[in-house]
């Protein structure tokens, strides 16, 4: 038998939507909750009026069978709450560098916060047989390998002529050109998925039905 492409699987989960005003989620954000049938937790946030990916978070089952920690892909780290002494650590170490995606549309973006050196310091390349990316700098101040988790799951090559980066405000951005198999199939789950009747506003988090 076939193993069933990541769109069939996302088609054959279980979801709920929520379209929510108040905290925790901001206006104007719909909230998609997926359950899969080995277990798996996907919960992603989609601005409303442009549908554009603000944050993908994952949660597994434990080895005591409970709900794991949810694991960001995409947008801001979680911060768990913070005792006094940790928010002196954090305050001491806000300089460090600090990595995240945010996509667009049409592109999957990194973004290094606190990277104060010039443009000509980084490289970033392409490991294709690893199937991941790499940052590097000439002066051995920082170094990154990620992978491209959204090619895995669609089972496409990387493509090194789709890759760039800029330089700016302390800022690396990396960004990675969606291929036309991966748009398409965004365009048709966002479709579909815009069809999920949502929960009243303010039921809290999501649900599965």
């Amino acid at each position: 038998m076939a193993v069933p492409s990541w769109l069939e699987r996302l088609r054959a989960a279980s979801k709920t939507a929520l379209v929510q005003d108040a905290p925790p989620l901001p206006l104007g954000k719909r909230k998609i909750h997926y359950l899969f049938e080995d277990g798996k937790e996907m919960a992603e946030e989609y601005d409303v009026k442009t549908s554009e990916l603000v944050s993908r978070k994952w949660r597994e089952k434990n080895t005591l069978g409970g709900s794991g920690k949810w694991q960001v892909e995409v947008g801001e780290p979680t911060s768990p709450l913070l005792g006094a002494l940790e928010s002196e650590f954090i305050k001491e170490s806000s300089s460090n560098p600090v990595f995240m995606r945010k996509d667009t549309l049409s592109s999957f973006q990194w973004r290094i916060r606190n990277l104060p050196y010039p443009k000509e310091v980084y490289s970033v390349s392409m490991e294709k047989e690893q199937r991941c990316c790499v940052i590097r700098t000439t002066n051995k101040k920082y170094y990154k390998k990620f992978s491209i988790p959204d090619l895995d799951r669609y089972q496409l090559p990387l493509d090194a002529a789709a890759l760039s980066f800029i330089h700016t405000n302390n800022t690396l951005i990396i960004t990675y050109q969606k291929p036309k198999e991966i748009l398409a199939a965004e365009q048709q789950l966002q479709k579909e998925l815009k069809k999920i009747k949502a929960a009243n506003s303010g039921d809290g988090d999501c649900k599965t039905q």
